[in-house]
C-alpha cells in the first residue's frame, strides 16, 4: 500500500511523508525536511511517526523552506540523504559523515517498497527535482516549487493515481499585493511558482479515470485562498471543489491512501 501525508506545506515550510508496505516491510522517505528539528519531531508525532521511522530524506532544491533540518535530522538519526550535486553545491557543499546520496533526473532510487523517480523541473535553483513516487503498483506525483510545467515534466505525471501539486498564487492578488516589482515578476515568471490557472492547466494535461486524489500546495498566505486553488483545480477535474484536498502551512493533511480505481 502506498500512502503521503504533508506535514506543512507553504514559504514557512515544507515536508511530506511518503510510506508504502507489502506487510512484511515498510520503508518511508521524507520529502524536503523545511522545518526546525523540534517543530518536525512534533509534526511527524502528529503523524503517528518519529523520526527514527524516516528510512531517506530526499531534498527537492535548496531553498531553506525546503531543507530546514535536514542535515541535522540526518546526522543526529543517521538518515541518508539524496539530493542533486547541484542542490549540494547550492547548499555550501556539507560534510554528511557518508550519509549523502546522489540523486540525478531520471534516476530511481530503490528503498526496497518504495521507488522514487526524481526528474528535473524549471525552478530558480541549481538543481531542482521534483518526485514520482510507487510501490510498484499505484503512483503518486509530488510537484511543488516549479515556474511552468516542461514536457518533460507532463511526461512524469502521466498514470498518477494521486497528486500533491503547486497551487502558489492567484495572479489578481499577486498584482494587488505589496509584494515589490522584483519578488512579483519572481514568483510569476517560467522559474517561480505555479498560479492556480497553471497548475489547473497541469492537471487539464494529465488527467485520466485512474487519478482519485489531488491535493492544492505550497499555497501563498498573501496572495491565493484555498477555495481560489480548489474551485481552479476542481474545475480542470470537473470535480466537485471539496474534492480538492488542500495542504495547509500549520498542519499539512491527513494520511491520504494512493488507491488504484475501482
Amino acid at each position: 500500500m502506498l500512502r503521503f501525508r504533508s506535514l506543512g506545506s507553504g514559504s514557512s515550510g515544507n515536508a511530506t511523508v511518503v510510506e508504502a508496505g507489502d506487510g512484511l516491510q515498510v520503508r518511508r522517505l521524507l520529502v524536503d525536511c523545511g522545518f526546525g528539528i523540534r517543530q518536525l519531531a512534533t509534526r511527524l508525532g502528529a503523524a503517528g511517526l518519529g523520526i527514527d521511522q524516516i528510512d531517506a530524506i530526499f531534498i527537492t532544491h535548496e531553498h531553506s523552506d525546503h531543507v530546514g533540518c535536514a542535515p541535522t535530522a540526518a546526522l543526529r538519526h543517521r538518515i541518508p540523504v539524496w539530493m542533486s550535486p547541484g542542490t549540494h553545491a547550492a547548499l555550501g557543499a556539507p560534510d554528511l559523515d557518508g550519509l549523502l546520496r546522489v540523486a540525478q533526473d531520471m534516476v530511481p532510487i530503490d528503498l526496497g517498497t518504495l521507488c522514487a523517480l526524481p526528474f528535473t523541473v524549471p525552478h530558480d535553483a541549481r538543481e531542482p527535482l521534483q518526485l514520482r513516487c510507487t510501490d510498484g503498483a499505484s503512483h503518486l506525483g509530488l510537484l511543488t516549487d516549479l515556474g511552468h510545467a516542461s514536457s518533460h515534466v507532463l511526461q512524469q505525471l502521466q498514470g498518477c493515481h494521486a497528486l500533491l501539486l503547486e497551487a502558489n498564487h492567484d495572479p489578481e492578488m499577486l498584482a494587488a499585493s505589496r509584494y515589490p516589482a522584483f519578488l512579483k515578476r519572481r514568483i510569476g515568471g517560467e522559474h517561480g511558482h505555479l498560479a492556480n490557472h497553471a497548475a489547473a492547466g497541469i492537471l487539464a494535461a494529465v488527467r485520466h479515470p485512474g487519478l482519485n486524489r489531488v491535493v492544492a500546495a505550497h499555497l501563498s498566505a498573501q496572495n491565493n485562498q484555498p477555495r481560489l486553488a480548489q474551485e481552479a483545480l476542481a474545475d480542470a477535474l470537473e470535480w466537485p471543489a471539496h474534492g480538492v484536498d488542500i495542504a495547509s502551512a500549520t498542519k499539512g493533511t491527513d494520511w491520504i491512501n494512493v488507491a488504484l480505481p475501482l
